[in-house]
């Protein structure tokens, strides 16, 4: 598969000669079967797929707009739906929306919420109200994507690294996490949080900050923030992300994740 993707993604005069390999691929992305990022455990790092997201923009290129009906609603786009949430073990309140191609592990409740192509949803997560998963998103087991949680999405460039929310996260309402920033395993983000991949991340639990850039660590409580900075018309604040605790045992639980935030005081 992998090989096939490459050479089309050479040469696009082949696009329609490899139309069912392409749709293929995205059966199995769909599936869950491969995915456009893996952890690789003896490694202690994520691998992006690059093949997997040009077969997405492949496969973009080869389907047509089409009008389709769900009820009395009407859409009109290149992507169909998911189907058969029944057999897959997925709570899907109306109106939330995913896309053919996203993976979404049993368990996993969706909230009126949107899920776009080549994202993963692992077992147990809830997507709340409101929350975006964008396009090749991971998002891990156990992680609560709170209400208006906006998970930003990459396909072009394909060697840019997808947004990856580790398991048993807590992504607190309207946080915005964009440009392949990684939310390790545990991380607790209190409400309002904005990572991108210029955000500085400071954690400042000690005596002297300690700086991050593009990922939270493991456990780690995060609040918005703002610092200092010159402009040619003066000084302004602008927005950082502050690691002010880590996360506890007692908070282990999905069910006692709001007091990792209320044992700081931080909103949720």
């Amino acid at each position: 598969m992998e090989n096939v993707i490459e050479k089309v993604w050479n040469d696009l005069s082949l696009l329609d000669n490899f139309a069912t390999e392409i749709r293929e691929v995205i059966s199995l992305l769909d599936k869950g079967e491969i995915r456009v990022a893996e952890f690789l455990p003896a490694e202690n790092q994520w691998k992006i797929n690059e093949w997997v997201k040009k077969a997405i923009i492949l496969y973009f290129r080869l389907q047509k707009m089409e009008t389709f009906e769900s009820g009395i609603l009407e859409f009109h786009d290149k992507i169909p739906l998911k189907r058969n949430y029944k057999s897959l073990g997925i709570r899907v309140v109306p109106h939330a929306v995913a896309r053919f191609g996203s993976f979404i592990a049993s368990g996993v409740i969706l909230m009126p919420s949107y899920v776009n192509i080549g994202s993963y949803v692992d077992e147990g997560t809830m997507v709340d109200t409101w929350a975006t998963v964008g396009s090749c998103a991971q998002i891990g087991r156990r992680v609560h994507l709170s209400g208006g949680v906006g998970i930003g999405g990459v396909l072009e460039p394909v060697q840019a690294a997808p947004v990856i929310i580790e398991d048993d996260c807590f992504i607190g309402s309207r946080c915005i996490v964009v440009e392949g920033v990684r939310v390790c395993k545990q991380a607790v983000l209190g409400a309002n949080v904005v990572l991108t991949a210029s955000t500085k991340i400071i954690d400042v639990t000690g005596e002297e900050p300690v700086y991050y850039k593009n990922y939270i660590p493991e456990r780690s409580v995060v609040i918005s923030g703002a610092i200092p900075k010159e402009f040619a018309a003066g000084t302004y604040f602008v927005p950082c992300a502050l690691i002010i605790g880590q996360r506890k045992a007692s908070t282990d639980l999905k069910t006692s994740l709001n007091n990792a935030l209320r044992e700081y005081n931080v909103s949720i």
